[in-house]
């Protein structure tokens, strides 16, 4: 007992460090953004595209990662993501200039595409059923670790200036932990490879990637660009090719095909119940960590480093309650979400009076409230994955990976984009304290949904 038990710690380990790289790479680039554009001389908009760029391209192409697992096998997938990914980094830490940079990070988002629905895939592959509850609480911590340190030791790694590198560290540390990964995957992950694999379906998923490429656009760059008119475009013809890829695949469904996204997978209940409470709680999560790094380094004069400081014990109770509470959790999905959701909505309750009460501890405030958030954060997320994955069958686990994956994405571009908009468009009018007060409003409204969804139980 003790030797599986022993495996299936070591096979998830081994995924879940493409989950925290993933995750550490979407938020690090915030804190280095300031010096790769003094050291590069980027321009406003190369600099949005160093930023956005990688999310860009990762959520464009999620749900064909995942599709490549299920055709191709986990491992031999993941592998060739991580390696893809490991260059990629290197690449980045190499550029000599900001169009090279910006090439780069593109490339690294859809390395990371390939690489992360593997690891969800392959929890539901490789681990019994009895042990899923178990890894939805690591992999909660792994993502939601990755997006704290991205703030903290991306603020330590431009900090320190590791042998003169500067900002070029926080892409060059993957470039190790890639190839140490890469070796134990060889030696753990097992082979695995549907039998009667079908076509690759390549219409359909260049044209997904194409739509929601064209969807993403406003919310990676319309707030830096004051969301010009045109840009509206791009949603609205991404998401005419999205309907038309629905159709396509509904017809070749209706032959007999293997299509890339099947009706049956797309409504599974558990599937829709998970996904959408994760597009309402990534887009509160994503945006609240953004703001909370401008009202500290804008607001309060914190520099990078002890502004990603102040997340760290948010990293700490995450993995708390994520690891101590799993089989809690397991017994009753509805009573974690809505225990989780209520601790987090008092964080933020903190965080509001304090902003609100003159002469009030600022700093102490914030540390109370991330302490709370990380709580309650690390009882919904990894419930949530373990709500939206419950019921999908084993041979479409890498496809609806893809599809939570995507969605999460999406919810935290447009959540950082929408909610970063209005916290700007407050802060010019009442300053950052005032503006972050009346935005986390909007986060304990999203809280609430996320409760009202995946919070209640179901019947039958």
């Amino acid at each position: 007992m003790m030797s599986i038990k022993y495996r299936d710690g070591v096979l998830l380990a081994t995924v879940l460090v493409a989950a925290f790289m993933g995750q550490f790479d979407f938020f690090v680039v915030n804190v280095a953004a300031p010096s790769i554009q003094e050291a590069l001389g980027a321009s406003d908009a190369q600099l949005e595209m160093v930023v956005g760029g990688y999310a860009f391209a990762y959520a464009s192409a999620l749900v064909t990662g995942g599709r490549l697992g299920d055709l191709y096998g986990q491992r031999r997938v993941y592998l060739c993501g991580l390696t893809l990914f490991g260059l990629t980094s290197l690449l980045c830490g190499a550029a000599g200039s900001a169009g090279l940079l910006v090439v780069a990070r593109v490339a690294q988002g859809f390395a990371a595409a390939v690489m992360i629905p593997q690891v969800l895939a392959c929890v539901n592959v490789f681990l019994p059923a009895s042990r899923r509850g178990w890894a939805m609480a690591w992999y909660g911590v792994a993502t939601g670790v990755g997006a704290i340190a991205g703030q903290v030791l991306g603020g330590w790694l431009v900090h320190i200036d590791l042998a003169g590198l500067g900002w070029r560290t926080v892409f060059l540390v993957n470039v190790p932990v890639v190839a140490a990964t890469a070796v134990a995957a060889l030696r753990v992950l097992p082979g695995f490879r549907r039998e009667h694999a079908p076509a690759l379906d390549v219409p359909a998923q260049g044209g997904l990637a194409i739509g929601m490429a064209l969807i993403l656009i406003p919310f990676v760059l319309g707030r830096q660009n004051d969301w010009p008119l045109w840009m509206w475009g791009g949603p609205i013809l991404g998401g005419a090719v999205v309907w038309a890829v629905m159709r396509a695949e509904d017809r070749l469904e209706g032959r007999g095909g293997d299509p890339l996204l099947e009706r049956s997978v797309l409504t599974e209940p558990s599937l829709v119940r998970g996904t959408v409470s994760s597009v309402l709680f990534m887009a509160y999560f994503a945006a609240f960590m953004f703001r909370l790094t401008i009202l500290l380094q804008r607001g309060e004069g914190l520099d990078p480093l002890h502004a990603g400081l102040v997340f760290a014990p948010s990293g700490a109770t995450f993995a708390l309650s994520s690891l101590l509470l799993r089989s809690w959790v397991a017994r009753d999905r509805p009573r974690a979400v809505r225990a989780g959701t209520a601790t987090t909505v008092c964080g933020l309750a903190v965080a509001i009076v304090g902003l609100l009460t003159p002469g009030a501890p600022i700093l102490a405030c914030v540390v109370v409230a991330v302490c709370l958030t990380g709580l309650g954060n690390g009882l919904v997320l990894p419930t949530l994955i373990g709500v939206a994955l419950s019921d999908v069958p084993t041979p479409k686990a890498g496809v609806a990976s893809g599809i939570v994956t995507t969605a999460q994405q999406f919810a935290a571009s447009a959540g950082v984009a929408l909610l970063g908009t209005l916290y700007y468009s407050l802060a010019a009018q009442h300053g950052h304290r005032i503006a972050m007060a009346l935005t986390l409003i909007v986060d304990v409204l999203l809280l609430l949904a996320v409760m009202a969804v995946a919070g209640r139980r179901r019947r039958g």
